[in-house]
């Protein structure tokens, strides 16, 4: 059983920066290499969840980012890595097969979840988390991805005899903003229109949400759910011919090269402000330590710039008020260093965890569903 940290976010990320809203772990070690992990919270409730995991052959990465409350993104991170962790070790090692699986289970657990809230807290049927993961293994790398959160691999390329860093993105955004999603979600409901619908300056699916896939998000998924009269009490009568939103994630697979050098895992509150070559730019300019922290600091001076402010009136805000200038931002850096990585390749995979560090809180693990397995 992963060992998983439940304490107090600030707790389980050990330091708290000036900006009372931003906590970091500046360095730590993983199986092939350091990483570094930030988060800043802009609403009332934190809804974005993050979380590293450790052990002498594997590390797992999870950025989850919440929508319509907490409860998801905070229920993804207490329960994607076991099920990770359960199938690799049936199966033997990770692979694309096993976390696809662990994403399925996830979901369904979470429906439970849901079903036996609905009764008191009817409007959990509506709550959701975009999810975006990312394991290392044996010099492979796999990241399976639902929503719009984002990973940008840093590698090292020689232009004209000199070596220099481009980004490449590895996940794919699936936000309706994107012309060739609309495509995607349009063509599958050919007898329910209008699906995507522009209002607010924005595209959204029915009117309501940019992410075409998530976990959660029931009332855009189950029959049961968008015509129930508690939750119809709130607004979300939604008619469908057929769900709009799905749990099956976009995975790829591809081995490690040397010239990789580091990742960036993040949630779509740091690329809403930053561009990939932006931030490949910034980690490839400056210390190893602190650097997630550096990339949400450079995230919020941007918006900042929009709103003709600077960082330090940002800070003077509170959370809830300050949602109205940025978002809630996960950060995970994960440097890859080839050489240690191959004194571990031999190793195999373990089923004796190192150490897991994590976003969460106190009342996450308050309902016995999120216990059991």
């Amino acid at each position: 059983m992963l060992r998983m940290c439940v304490k107090p976010l600030e707790r389980c990320l050990g330091r708290r920066s000036g900006d009372v809203l931003l906590w970091h772990n500046d360095l730590k070690p993983h199986s092939s290499g350091d990483f570094s992990i930030a988060v800043v919270q802009a609403n009332s409730n934190l809804e974005d969840q993050s979380q590293v995991y450790t052990s002498p052959s594997a590390t797992y990465v999870g950025v989850y980012d919440g929508h319509g409350g907490p409860e998801a993104s905070r229920f993804v991170n207490t329960n994607l890595f076991p099920f990770i962790h359960k199938y690799a070790t049936e199966q033997g090692g990770i692979s694309a097969d096993v976390i696809k699986k662990a994403f399925s289970a996830t979901e369904e657990k979470f429906l439970q979840f849901v079903r036996h809230q609905m009764p008191v807290r009817p409007q959990i049927a509506s709550v959701g988390s975009c999810c975006l993961v990312g394991a290392i293994s044996d010099g492979e790398l796999h990241v399976a991805n639902l929503g719009d959160s984002r990973v940008v691999l840093g590698q090292k390329v020689s232009d004209g005899g000199k070596a220099r860093v481009v980004a490449e993105r590895l996940s794919r955004d699936h936000n309706v903003s994107y012309e060739e999603v609309r495509n995607e979600v349009e063509a599958q409901h050919p007898g329910d229109s209008p699906v995507v619908i522009y209002c607010r300056g924005v595209w959204r699916i029915k009117g309501i949400i940019q992410v075409s896939r998530s976990i959660g998000d029931f009332y855009l998924k189950k029959p049961e759910f968008h015509r129930d009269a508690r939750l119809m009490q709130y607004g979300h009568h939604i008619p469908l011919k057929k769900p709009v939103l799905t749990a099956e994630p976009s995975i790829i697979s591809r081995k490690l090269k040397s010239q990789d050098l580091f990742l960036i895992f993040a949630s779509d509150g740091l690329w809403e402000h930053l561009s990939d070559e932006a931030a490949v730019d910034i980690v490839y300019k400056n210390p190893r330590a602190g650097i997630a922290k550096r990339l949400v600091g450079a995230a919020i001076r941007e918006a900042t710039k929009k709103r003709e402010l600077r960082y330090k009136d940002i800070m003077k805000i509170e959370r809830g008020i300050r949602r109205h200038f940025h978002d809630d931002i996960s950060v995970i850096v994960i440097y890859l260093d080839h050489e240690k990585a191959s004194k571990h390749s031999k190793i195999g995979f373990t089923t004796a965890p190192v150490d897991i560090y994590s976003h969460n809180e106190d009342k996450v693990v308050e309902d016995p569903l999120l216990l059991k397995n």
